[in-house]
């Protein structure tokens, strides 16, 4: 399973891009990646969930999965963020 992040937007609008691979990281982490995506009914979300008001400084997510011949991209804003997904995206922050 890989995963393509990037977060975009807030105060200073600093873009952070990372890529998170099971194959290249510790046997603990790549074991709960797939439980968080699952979680996440990742493959079953929109591709676009926005919130109707615009809010400034507010973050805007782009993950983009890929496992077993499937992928799939999400771009989510922080004020639309489903709860489901939240536990994954802090996951990947912290990587």
């Amino acid at each position: 399973m890989r995963i393509s992040f990037e977060r975009t937007g807030g105060f200073a609008g600093i873009s952070r891009k990372k890529t998170v691979d099971t194959a290249n990281i510790a046997a603990n982490e790549a074991k709960q990646l797939p439980v968080l995506v699952e979680a996440a009914d990742f493959f079953n979300l929109p591709e676009h969930i926005t919130d109707s008001a615009t809010q400034p400084d507010r973050f805007q997510y782009k993950l983009t999965v890929e496992n077993e011949g499937r992928e799939h991209t999400v771009i989510v804003s922080e004020a639309a963020l489903p709860g489901t997904l939240r536990p994954l995206i802090e996951w990947l922050q912290k990587k």
